[in-house]
């Protein structure tokens, strides 16, 4: 399951995962950035995920959920908070192959991710 995250600045969207992640679900991230891409010339972007990643596929889920969005320049800051080293280092290979910056935070810097991808600061 997919949801949306509620009362993030309004210059990024923000989704949690938790269990299984179906198809309905990467639909339903498309259409709720479409919406945000159709108001503003920047996506920022961040992705909570609190279930483990033996409940997705992680390369194919990644690519059917950023990769389908088509509006690829609009791409400024992704971030994926997560627990799982292997999903951050992921993130990493995402920097160098997409437009915009990709980042990836530990669930106990969610706050810091937040900020990063409303761009309010900048980290390196």
């Amino acid at each position: 399951m997919i949801e949306k995250i509620k009362e993030l600045p309004p210059n990024m969207i923000g989704f949690k995962t938790a269990g299984s992640i179906i198809k309905g679900d990467v639909d339903f991230v498309t259409s709720e950035v479409k919406l945000l891409i159709d108001d503003t010339p920047k996506l920022n972007y961040l992705l909570f995920f609190d279930n483990s990643p033996t409940d997705f596929t992680l390369g194919a889920w990644l690519h059917e959920a950023l990769l389908s969005i088509k509006n690829l320049s609009k791409w400024t800051r992704a971030a994926i908070v997560t627990d799982c080293q292997r999903m951050i280092n992921f993130t990493k290979v995402f920097n160098k192959i997409m437009p915009g910056e990709f980042k990836g935070f530990k669930k106990e810097d969610y706050l810091l991710a937040i900020d990063w991808t409303a761009e309010k600061i900048d980290l390196d």
